[in-house]
């Protein structure tokens, strides 16, 4: 696979927009996700649990392309390939980091899930990953039965990694400074950006926390 160009690789820093899981409606997803972009959005995901669909998220994926900022496919390293994404999400039940790597290429961007597990992140880093996520750090409308991470081991984990650091769940802007402050370098966003009428607006109030 062909190097990655600028626009594709991995952002330091940012507000990383998630898509809602179950948005069948393809112009409205493009036209929600494009909001979210204009409004600083650096690094975006695609997330159909039950739904994904390959026009839908070719072209989600063409769109973000044309605004210069990575797509992401959730869970599924192959849908990935098949639409050329900028990588791939991996939970704890999904495939393994080196097979991800054979499947989509040295330079794509794969993200791990590390829940509240530092361990899990650490051996993430290990095995190549491009960034972990941790969380839920706040109640989550997306995940309301998610585990629970800390604030602590945000500063546990800036403290043992070296590559960017994801924080997801219930994250507001009154209250994503305080995990940026620990150690984030990314907030995951899901309800906070697409659970109104206006992402771009939100988007923008995420953005101020980055500076």
């Amino acid at each position: 696979m062909m190097a990655r160009s600028v626009s594709e690789r991995m952002p330091d820093r940012g507000l990383y927009a998630i898509t809602p899981a179950h948005c069948t409606d393809t112009r409205t997803l493009l036209q929600s996700v494009a909001a979210a972009i204009r409004g600083g959005a650096v690094l975006v995901q695609y997330r159909a649990k039950r739904n994904a669909q390959r026009a839908q998220a070719l072209a989600l994926k063409n769109m973000c392309a044309g605004h210069g900022v990575p797509l992401i496919v959730n869970d599924d390293a192959a849908l990935a390939r098949d639409i050329d994404a900028a990588g791939v999400h991996l939970g704890r039940d999904d495939m393994s980091i080196a097979a991800a790597r054979v499947l989509l290429g040295d330079s794509a961007i794969i993200g791990v899930s590390c829940y509240d597990q530092l361990q899990r992140a650490i051996e993430a880093q290990r095995d190549g990953a491009s960034y972990v996520a941790f969380g839920s750090f706040h109640p989550s409308r997306t995940k309301p039965g998610a585990v629970r991470a800390t604030v602590d081991l945000l500063r546990q984990a800036a403290g043992a990694l070296n590559l960017p650091i994801v924080a997801i769940g219930g994250i507001t802007p009154e209250n994503g400074g305080t995990l940026l402050e620990a150690g984030a370098d990314l907030l995951a966003v899901v309800d906070g950006l697409f659970g109104g009428e206006d992402p771009e607006d939100a988007a923008r109030h995420y953005a101020t926390l980055f500076g």
